[in-house]
């Protein structure tokens, strides 16, 4: 079966533009070229690391490797000062318009960040009777927290009202007008996603602050954005940015808050600090300066215009439903496209089953429910992440592939 083919030439012109940057990139990826029978399209879970991370570990363990902020010799001192620079490195990289002013504290990751402001954090922030708005469509790590906070401020007789985030029903985004209408003078805290895990889309968060107004504290999961499209505090106002190194291209089990320190209380980490994840610091450093040097607007340039090729491909195949807003999955649709990340099902082949048959073909996806929340997709799917990395090739053999199920 052929695959029918509607790209736009504004987009097979971008990807010809883009084509000898992007081979460039590639080939800095030693796992990817040292695999090119296989396409990994997984890395909204975790994205790859180039050469130059890999080389940054290296070097750290090899000349520095010390503890931070525990000993005055050489290498402890340079630890430190690697610490802390790091910590300006993640505010240039968000665009930080007032770095004197915010804080930078190191997690393992999204995760652990978004727990820690919902623990030690937002607890100073309600009174009784005070609403929150928790995303009940977005990944668990963005709804989990605030609950626990809730039920621990109901054991401590503050009792606070959780209000549902509204989405459109056809296209998971966020429902602004209908988020207008609920936030109201008790609305002290919004959680929200800067790119949906699932869906893809850009979740438009300029728009939350006209909608719940200048005093409610926003907090960001940016874990599909940041290190795949820039991330600009200075536009988005916002009081919290959270991710995942490892997403950004940094080693796994490290991670940031960024806080902006301007409504609310002082965000700091509640408890002992201990020895920090001094090589995992060492790696997210390199990564930022390599995403820097490539152009985050590239590569979300790149990714976007993949994953318009593979919603384009893919709605011409009956067989399969894709997930998310409808309009969008033309190449030409002149509606926000998604962010390199597509999720799909087979109407007759179980997702589980459909992510085996992918790989006996070369191809890493993931395939489940995506940790999604209760008010997201109840039965599974499969969803493909893109990243500079991937090619044009590989979506035209994927989709050839998914065209043989149909």
């Amino acid at each position: 079966m052929t695959v029918p083919r509607t790209h736009t030439t504004q987009d097979a012109a971008l990807i010809e533009e883009l084509g000898e940057w992007q081979r460039a990139l590639r080939a800095q990826f030693p796992i990817i070229t040292a695999h090119p029978e296989l396409a990994y399209l997984d890395s909204a879970a975790t994205a790859q690391k180039p050469q130059a991370v890999l080389d940054s570990v290296h070097t750290y363990l090899t000349t520095t490797n010390a503890n931070a902020g525990r000993g005055t010799y050489t290498w402890a001192n340079r630890t430190t000062s690697l610490v802390e620079q790091t910590r300006d490195r993640v505010r240039r990289f968000l665009g930080d318009p007032a770095p004197t002013r915010s804080a930078v504290h190191f997690t393992s990751g999204t995760t652990e960040g978004l727990r820690g402001i919902a623990r030690d954090w937002l607890p100073g922030l309600l009174a009784d009777g005070d609403e929150i708005v928790v995303p009940f469509a977005d990944h668990e790590a963005n709804i989990a927290p605030w609950l626990e906070t809730q039920r621990q401020l109901a054991r401590e007789g503050v009792h606070i009202r959780v209000r549902p985030m509204p989405y459109q029903q056809a296209s998971g985004d966020y429902d602004h007008t209908a988020l207008t209408e609920l936030a109201g003078p008790r609305t002290r805290f919004v959680a929200a996603s800067h790119v949906h895990h699932v869906y893809g889309g850009d979740m438009n968060i300029h728009r939350i602050r006209r909608a719940v107004g200048p005093d409610a504290v926003i907090c960001l999961d940016a874990a599909q954005s940041t290190g795949h499209l820039p991330v600009s505090v200075a536009d988005l106002d916002v009081d919290f940015v959270v991710f995942s190194g490892h997403k950004a291209m940094a080693l796994p089990g490290t991670g940031a808050v960024w806080a902006r320190q301007a409504r609310g209380p002082e965000f700091t980490p509640g408890g002992w600090s201990g020895t920090p994840n001094t090589v995992g610091i060492a790696s997210l450093a390199a990564a930022l300066d390599w995403l820097d040097a490539a152009g985050t607007d590239r590569i979300e340039q790149w990714t976007v215009a993949l994953a318009a090729r593979l919603t384009d491909g893919l709605r011409h195949l009956d067989a399969y439903e894709i997930l998310g807003c409808q309009s969008s999955l033309a190449a030409d649709s002149s509606v926000q496209r998604r962010q390199g990340i597509v999720t799909f099902r087979h109407r007759a082949v179980d997702s589980g089953d459909l992510g085996f048959i992918l790989f006996s073909h070369g191809f890493m996806v993931r395939s489940d429910q995506h940790c999604q929340g209760s008010a997201g997709e109840r039965t599974g799917s499969v969803r493909v992440s893109l990243h500079v990395y991937n090619t044009a090739e590989e979506v035209d053999r994927l989709l050839a592939v998914l065209a043989t199920l149909g």
